[in-house]
Formats: C-alpha cells, structure tokens, sequence
C-alpha cells in the first residue's frame, strides 16, 4: 500500500453520536405515533409477554440464593431480567416505557398530544394484556413449584415487596427505572448491529433491576403472578418461607404499584431523558425553524 492510501476503516459500522440518536429517536417518534392502532396492540402484546418471559426467567435465577451475597444475587437476577428488552428491540415489539420517548417528537411538534396519548394508552393496555397473560400462563404451569417450591416463596415475596410500597417511593422509583430503560433504548439507536442493541441493553437494565428500581410493565407480571399463586391455598399453607400476604391485593396493585410506578415512569423517561435530551440536541432546529 503507498504511503497515499489511508487504511480502510468500518465508518458503517460506528455508532451514531447523540445529535444524529436524537434525530432518530425523533423519526422513530413520528414513526411509533402513525402506526395502526391494531398493529400497535398486537406488538405491545408481545412487548408485554417478552417483558415477563424476562421477569420469569429473573425470578427463577433469583430462587433459592440464600447463601450468595444480596448485591451478587441482584446482579444474576438483572442480567436474567434483560432478555425482556433484548428481545423488544431485537425481535420487535412496542414498550410503553420506551415509548416516552416519543415526547422528543411532541416537542419538535412533529407528534400531536392526541397521537402522543393515543400510543401510550394502546400500549399500556395491550402491554397489560401480554404481561398479565404471560403471568397466567406460568401460573398454569406450575412453575411456581419448581425448586423445592422456591421459585413461588421468591415471586410472593417480589410481589409483597411491590405492593407494600408508599406512593412517593413508588413514583421515585419508576423514575429512576425509566430513566435507565429509555437510556437502554436511545443507545440501541445509536447500534447498527444486533450485537451491539445487545450490548446497549444490558448494562442500563440490568442495573435497573439490581437497584431494585420499578418497571410498570414488569409489575404488570410479578404482582398478578404472586396474586395468582395466592389462590392455591393448599400449596401456600403447606410452604414454609411464605411472607405476610396480608397487603398482596388487586386494589393494592393497581392503587399502590401501578398508578405511582407509571406516573414516575412518564418522568424518567419522559422527562429525565426524552425532554432533556430534546433540549439539547433538537431545541435549537426547532427555533430556527420559525
């Protein structure tokens, strides 16, 4: 090669600086926001059976730990729970968390309040649908038994954990969960390869769940599924290890975990990343524009 020639360098496979990310996160915006509204539910569906199928699998691994140290135990249990992500941007599905993202467009003006709300409510509810069937399902099969009856003591006890929450603690942590889901996701638009989304995903989510920070979606699994267990009465009065079910209510789900984690979800990803980073990156265009 003469001393003319630069080496040839894989400029295609760089990932994207945060100015062109929040470009295309806006595009995705407009994009998520146009879509048919059944096409829409039917992927939020599966967005809310992948998130459980991750919150299954993070269950399992976190079974049955009682001589491993808490924060080694949280670390397995969030890189377990990750597979709920990965396979939302990988195989493709629609996540209401995620999808506050979509205020980067709402605020360019280029996604209408009415769109904006018309996503998230057909997302919310067909996320519902997934997550709570998926929860159903587990629970038919019994996997609540399996380990010596440690997998169903430890998805009883993440679910009284939930539901015993105060409501200002419930929305601090769903803000603080979202702001690193909807991080998860602005790096998987900066990837340009399945490995790479991979990657992006990991780290933000799994710190997430070993923070012990809260996913409406992921509750939309863990609480039903622990209110699904409760109606075995004969298995929860002959497990040893059960904790207090006295608050493991649906009102207390709805009212005590739902409502405040979604709200503090709206927050983090919303507002802690969407709007912020709009501000810095898309503020400027916008002015100019006019």
């Amino acid at each position: 090669m003469s001393t003319s020639e630069a080496p040839f360098t894989p400029t295609g496979l760089d990932a994207l600086p945060p100015a062109e990310v929040a470009k295309k996160a806006e595009t995705v915006g407009v994009t998520k926001a146009g879509m048919p509204a059944l096409d829409l539910f039917a992927l939020a569906v599966l967005a809310g059976a992948f998130i459980g199928l991750g919150a299954a699998f993070a269950t399992t691994v976190g079974s049955g730990m009682t001589d491993v140290p808490y924060g080694i135990t949280r670390l397995l249990v969030g890189l377990a729970f990750t597979l709920g992500l990965i396979l939302v941007v990988v195989a493709g599905a629609e996540l209401f968390t995620g999808n506050n993202l979509i205020v980067m467009a709402w605020a360019s003006r280029r996604v209408s309040s009415g769109l904006l709300l018309r996503n998230w409510a057909i997302v919310y509810a067909g996320n519902f649908v997934g997550a709570f069937g998926t929860a159903i399902l587990v629970f038919l099969a019994k996997e609540y038994t399996f380990g010596g009856d440690a997998v169903g003591v430890t998805a009883l006890t993440v679910a009284t954990t939930k539901t015993s929450l105060g409501f200002g603690q419930a929305v601090v942590l769903g803000a603080l969960c979202n702001a690193l889901v909807c991080l998860a996701v602005w790096l998987t638009y900066g990837a340009h390869t399945t490995v790479d989304k991979i990657l992006a995903v990991i780290p933000p989510i799994a710190a997430f769940v070993a923070l012990g920070f809260e996913h409406s979606v992921a509750n939309m699994y863990f609480i039903p599924f622990g209110l699904l267990i409760e109606t075995d009465d004969a298995w929860v009065n002959a497990t040893t290890g059960i904790p207090d079910l006295g608050n493991l209510t649906w009102q207390s789900f709805i009212v005590d975990n739902l409502i405040p984690v979604t709200i503090g979800n709206v927050i983090g990803g919303g507002i802690m990343v969407g709007a912020v980073y709009w501000f810095v990156f898309l503020r400027r265009r916008r002015e100019t524009a006019r």
